[in-house]
């Protein structure tokens, strides 16, 4: 039997279409420059990607992690780690699949620790679906979304997708690259009720698979923009190892 993220990867549906810069001429010039960084000519505009990474999540202090994730832009996503807690293992996923949330974590693979779902989790995990965008940029070719003509090095996309309204801002330099993503997500940073609050990521390290230019070193967390984000924001450090797309 399948696991759910092999499932979920195995679902993608194929794409026809390649990538065409010529496409992008009436986007602004900032998010013109981004995707054309980001995704080779003639690259097959992917509808899903498998990353394997590495890091440290922060619960009660920087935890070191091993992690599987797919993207699957139609039907959502699955983050599945190894987390070692003071010598402990914890293992377990966060979903968004086909509209529905969910966070399940055991202790030693056998003790559930954390177990939740709800209309909350749903909003949330969808903002982190659209967010993480960045590691699959051919869904930011289409035509449902909508770019900001801003400042040429703060390119702005409005899209809605996964029941969410997305308002990212992207950072890059003159020739593309990004250095940051942040937006609005709802979410409960500090344990507080759930409300939008900014939450971003700075990309220390990019890196190419498949035709895809991504970032491959992350610091990401709440209060992005604040000095808040370095004291208590900052809770996920991830280097992407490998990326394959479909």
């Amino acid at each position: 039997r399948q696991s759910p993220l092999e499932e979920l990867w195995n679902s993608a549906p194929s794409r026809d279409h390649v990538f065409d810069p010529q496409q992008l001429s009436a986007l602004p010039a900032g998010a013109r420059r981004y995707l054309e960084h980001a995704i080779v000519a003639g690259a097959p505009l992917a509808s899903a990607v498998r990353l394997r990474m590495r890091g440290e999540i922060k619960l009660k202090g920087w935890c070191p992690f091993l992690a599987e994730e797919v993207i699957c832009w139609e039907r959502g996503m699955i983050w599945t780690a190894a987390v070692r807690m003071y010598g402990i293992s914890i293992r377990g996923s966060d979903s968004f699949v086909d509209g529905h949330g969910g966070m399940h974590w055991m202790l030693f693979g056998i003790v559930p620790i954390v177990n939740a779902s709800g209309p909350d989790i749903n909003r949330s995990a969808a903002g982190r679906v659209n967010i993480e965008s960045v590691w699959l940029p051919s869904v930011l070719c289409g035509d449902v979304l909508s770019w900001t003509k801003s400042d040429t090095s703060r390119p702005h996309a409005r899209f809605t997708a996964h029941n969410e309204t997305a308002d990212i801002e992207y950072v890059v330099d003159e020739n593309g690259r990004l250095s940051a993503v942040s937006m609005p997500r709802w979410g409960n940073p500090n344990g507080s009720e759930f409300h939008y609050a900014s939450c971003g990521a700075f990309v220390e390290q990019e890196g190419r698979f498949g035709g895809y230019t991504i970032p491959t070193r992350i610091r990401f967390g709440w209060h992005f923009g604040t000095e808040r984000f370095e004291s208590e924001g900052e809770f996920f450090r991830a280097t992407i190892d490998d990326a394959t797309y479909r």
